[in-house]
């Protein structure tokens, strides 16, 4: 239904600028060729309007189909940089504008005395054009002018605040926690929603488009395990959502991808642009963001920082769930999946014992405690 008002809206406007052409063009030639009575030639004065009305419409009709999905990119492009101006920028450039326009409107009665064909017009459309133009320019770079002072001030201020401590008011000025940008692999793993619900993670919680779009061709894959990781994925996000609330950042219209195929790196970019950190568990990712200087987030590196200390000597309740791999040995786990190698465990496989650490060895994959049976 909107598609169809637009395109009514463009033939008409078509209509409306070819009847315009067609009258304009009867009138030079009528004054260019036309002598005596054959100015009051009425049948042409009306067909060369509507001839011209209807083939502005047709043409307009036509440009609207072939050209539809470029007109909305340019549309959308538009709106995504008219978004990023200021309000206050934006008013100074409406204000310039209508100071311009008065200004061309006192201007103009300079040129109405002139009787040359169509010069005065001329000049008086000209003069309305430089100096709104003009004006526009003038007002939106005032008001940006004033908005980098009064950021230059607020960091005068804090300068003067580190150096001499507090204001009147006693207290420093809250700094906005950074953004924090999600990618899909944290989003599979889950771990962030119980990061989340401890409130470690301040700031705002930005999930890209692309994210999504990602989430949703893992799970139309017909890979079961990626149809699996990706409905969990959603199923995270839903739940998020619903508790936490989430900013969902539309990047279909943003012209900063162009160019950009592969998630990570307009996961970079939108972090870069919008100077936020990445949480992610992808290892690639985390190197490279490195690489640019990219703050991130490794939900990874959370889990193994919070991982309890043990010290030799230390007596564990353990359950030996199953046989290790050298002879007489059995395998039990704590909490937090670390594996403890029981020493003359094998016979004790299914029994909650109490062990004692005799050792601690530090893998690339992680930790092995050693334990034996305490007596």
């Amino acid at each position: 239904m909107f598609d169809k008002l637009i395109k009514a809206l463009i033939t008409v406007s078509g209509c409306i600028a070819g009847y315009c052409l067609g009258t304009l063009v009867y009138i030079l030639a009528v004054s260019t060729y036309a002598k005596g009575e054959a100015m009051d030639n009425g049948p042409a004065e009306t067909f060369v309007p509507v001839i011209f009305a209807v083939m502005g419409g047709v043409l307009f009709f036509l440009l609207y189909r072939g050209v539809k999905d470029n007109w909305i990119n340019i549309g959308n492009r538009i709106e995504n940089d008219i978004s990023k101006v200021p309000p206050i920028v934006f008013v100074g450039g409406v204000l310039g504008l209508l100071m311009g326009l008065l200004i061309a409107f006192l201007c103009s009665g300079i040129f109405s005395h002139i009787d040359i064909l169509y010069l005065g017009q001329a000049l008086t459309a000209l003069c309305y054009i430089v100096f709104g133009g003009l004006g526009t320019v003038v007002g939106s770079r005032l008001a940006k002018r004033r908005i980098d002072k009064d950021s230059s001030d607020d960091r005068k201020t804090s300068f003067l605040v580190s150096i001499f401590g507090r204001g009147k008011s006693g207290k420093n000025e809250k700094q906005e926690a950074m953004p924090k940008i999600l990618d899909t692999s944290v989003l599979i793993d889950g771990r962030i929603m119980d990061v989340m619900k401890t409130g470690f993670i301040e700031g705002k919680i930005i999930i890209p488009e692309f994210v999504l779009t990602e989430l949703r061709h893992l799970s139309d894959s017909a890979d079961v395990l990626k149809k699996a990781k990706g409905r969990r994925g959603l199923a995270i996000l839903k739940e998020m959502q619903t508790y936490y609330g989430l900013e969902i950042y539309n990047t279909y219209a943003d012209k900063d991808w162009e160019g950009a195929e592969e998630v990570d790196v307009k996961l970079l970019k939108l972090s870069q642009k919008l100077g936020g950190k990445i949480v992610t568990n992808d290892y690639n990712l985390i190197q490279v963001a490195e690489i640019q200087q990219i703050r991130v987030l490794n939900i990874n590196d959370v889990v193994k920082a919070l991982k309890p200390v043990v010290i030799p000597g230390e007596a564990l309740d353990i359950q030996v769930v199953r046989e290790g791999r050298e002879n007489n040995q059995g395998v039990g786990y704590l909490d937090d999946g670390t594996m403890i190698i029981i020493e003359n465990g094998k016979f004790l496989i299914g029994q909650m014992i109490k062990a004692e650490v005799t050792s601690i060895l530090q893998t690339a994959s992680g930790r092995m405690i050693f334990a034996k049976q305490k007596k």
